[in-house]
């Protein structure tokens, strides 16, 4: 009897769950959404085995497929959000400090305008944009011109990374054959 009950169960579950509506989940993005944290595992900031998060970037990866990016892609002069679909997000768990202002604690938007030699990069205010489209330099908290680093293999996805030394964590944005840094003094 315990069998038959067990059987009667289990099928009443196996019709139940395929008379539930499949859900239909949207393909891989073709710019996925990564995250970058300071510090991290391979970059120590502090000598401890936990140290707690400075510093967070969320962006889309949009990749190179090759297309010519910066000057014709993304335009020099024109304010880019750093990124794909949804502008990028960086978030400070600490005060810190960029160019001489202080920045407290709390999420900001990250844009660059990119130029053949300099990068203007931006801390907005603003959140939860699409793109740069509705960017208002009004929300600036801080501009800071940057040069252009290029290297010689082709970075295909866009990435962001940090690195470090002594009290400054340097924001590392890189794409196609150009890299920028932002240094980020931290205490």
């Amino acid at each position: 009897m315990k069998k038959l009950c067990l059987l009667a169960v289990t099928l009443f579950a196996a019709f139940t769950v395929q008379a539930q509506d499949v859900v239909k989940f949207a393909p891989l993005d073709a710019s996925p959404v990564d995250i970058a944290y300071f510090p991290n595992k391979s970059v120590k900031f502090k000598k401890t085995d936990t140290p707690a998060p400075v510093a967070k970037v969320i962006y889309s990866r949009p990749s190179v497929k090759g297309r010519t990016i910066f000057g014709d892609l993304i335009k020099f002069g024109e304010v880019w959000r750093v990124g794909a679909n949804e502008n990028t997000e960086i978030k400070f768990y600490k005060a810190v400090t960029i160019n001489g202002v202080k920045v407290p604690a709390g999420s900001y938007s990250l844009f660059a305008i990119p130029e053949k030699d300099k990068w203007t990069i931006i801390i907005n205010k603003e959140l939860d944009l699409w793109g740069g489209y509705a960017y208002d330099e009004k929300k600036d908290l801080v501009r800071v011109s940057v040069p252009v680093k290029p290297v010689s293999d082709v970075i295909e996805a866009l990435s962001i990374a940090f690195t470090t030394k002594d009290n400054v964590a340097n924001l590392v944005i890189g794409w196609d054959k150009t890299t920028v840094e932002l240094p980020i003094t931290v205490k």
